[in-house]
């Protein structure tokens, strides 16, 4: 399964995605991620969730090669809405989500990461949204949440990428770890919040979400309405052929 889930001590669920051979999820897996952080919330004996991937990355975004191969928006209004379904189960989950964050965090990656409550990251970890040289917008609402408003939008506009020690800098990234005590790092984070009263971390959770300057899901969705704008005057699908040309001549 591409998306496996695995009780481990102390009330801790660790959500984990496998979409070789980079972690670019196709619309059904975005859903069943949503599905699978959903699910472990709701369960009153979980106190926080981990989410982590195996492979290349963390994450590498929607799967362009899907969306290229399917005809008319079906696949593009999928991935929409299979990205708002897991950053909102992120966001919403009722106990505390630990984003472990390894190699690449792209895209929708970082809607995952900017939605998650405390973030761990190797040393490897670099953190970007390529979505203005793919043909579209989205989760600027989460890089919002990651660093600060003007180098939000240099990052935007420039696609470029940033390291985890940078976003250590700003507090955004809560632990910066070599690769290989990654996820060690991130369950001594989530054990240390299981251990508090599972009443006042639920408590907790809601309550922060509930003074949240910021609206992530009307936000996010706002951004998504240009990405469709974009699709309807072709320069999305001018922009993701080039990037498959570009990735078929490495």
């Amino acid at each position: 399964m591409p998306v496996i889930t695995k009780r481990v001590s102390d009330h801790i669920e660790v959500v984990t995605v496998d979409f070789p051979p980079v972690n670019a999820l196709p619309v059904q897996g975005w859903f069943d991620l949503a599905a699978a952080v959903r699910k472990a919330g709701e369960d009153p004996d979980v106190r926080v969730v981990v989410l982590r991937a195996e492979g290349r990355g963390f994450n590498a975004g929607v799967d362009i090669k899907e969306i290229q191969r399917s005809t008319g928006y079906a696949a593009l209004v999928g991935a929409n809405r299979g990205c708002y379904a897991a950053f909102g189960a992120v966001y919403d989950c009722a106990v505390p989500v630990v984003a472990a964050v390894h190699g690449f965090c792209l895209g929708g990656g970082i809607g995952l990461v900017g939605n998650s409550d405390v973030v761990v990251a190797s040393e490897d970890a670099t953190f970007g949204v390529p979505e203005v040289e793919r043909g579209a917008l989205g989760a600027a609402t989460h890089l919002a949440r990651l660093v600060p408003q003007h180098l939000m939008r240099a990052l935007y506009f420039t696609a470029r990428t940033i390291t985890a020690a940078e976003l250590h800098s700003y507090g955004s990234v809560y632990q910066v770890v070599p690769r290989e005590e990654l996820d060690d790092a991130a369950l001594a984070v989530a054990r240390d919040i299981a251990a508090k009263d599972p009443r006042v971390i639920r408590a907790a959770k809601e309550a922060l979400n509930g003074i949240d300057t910021q609206q992530v899901h009307r936000s996010y969705r706002f951004e998504q309405g240009f990405t469709f704008e974009l699709n309807l005057l072709g320069a999305a699908d001018d922009a993701r052929e080039a990037f498959l040309k570009d990735k078929g001549n490495d």
